[in-house]
């Protein structure tokens, strides 16, 4: 641990204990004003060893512990719960708006099946009242008929 050449004897190396002296507070010297931001720089120490220099540096400050984050004036299982009944009511109106389309689609359904009902038996109407429609067919004319026994005689 220590070299060859130096010798080592423990008596001869007694502990001196050096108290620093502070420096008195300096007196202020009219110096030109400069408008500073407080607690941007921190105080300047100097203090003075017994073998008269000077040490200066700044004062270190004990280590500020985080602050505890602040819980949220809401809870969460209260914003849980908000959610959650806001996405109820999303899923309600949406079955309600989905019952309404099928409801409405149902009813447009049954529109087009009477309309074309209605349109198909029109046009059975018409090859039957048509005076077209027996061209092609026989044609009894009952004033001229003679009856006889259930049969027809013409």
């Amino acid at each position: 641990m220590y070299p060859e050449h130096t010798p080592h004897v423990p008596a001869q190396r007694a502990a001196e204990v050096h108290q620093p002296t502070p420096l008195p507070p300096a007196v202020p010297v009219a110096a030109p004003v400069v408008p500073v931001q407080q607690g941007t720089v921190p105080a300047v120490a100097s203090i003075v060893l017994p073998d008269g220099r000077v040490v200066t540096g700044y004062a270190i400050n004990p280590a500020q512990p985080e602050p505890v984050t602040a819980k949220p004036a809401v809870s969460r299982t209260a914003v849980n719960i908000a959610l959650g009944g806001a996405g109820f009511l999303a899923v309600c109106g949406g079955l309600v708006l989905l019952t309404s389309f099928i409801a409405a689609l149902t009813a447009f359904i049954t529109q087009l099946i009477i309309l074309a009902a209605v349109i198909f038996g029109g046009w059975i109407a018409v090859q039957l009242f048509s005076t077209r429609g027996h061209q092609g067919g026989t044609t009894v004319n009952i004033r001229k008929a003679v009856i006889k026994r259930n049969h027809f005689h013409g």
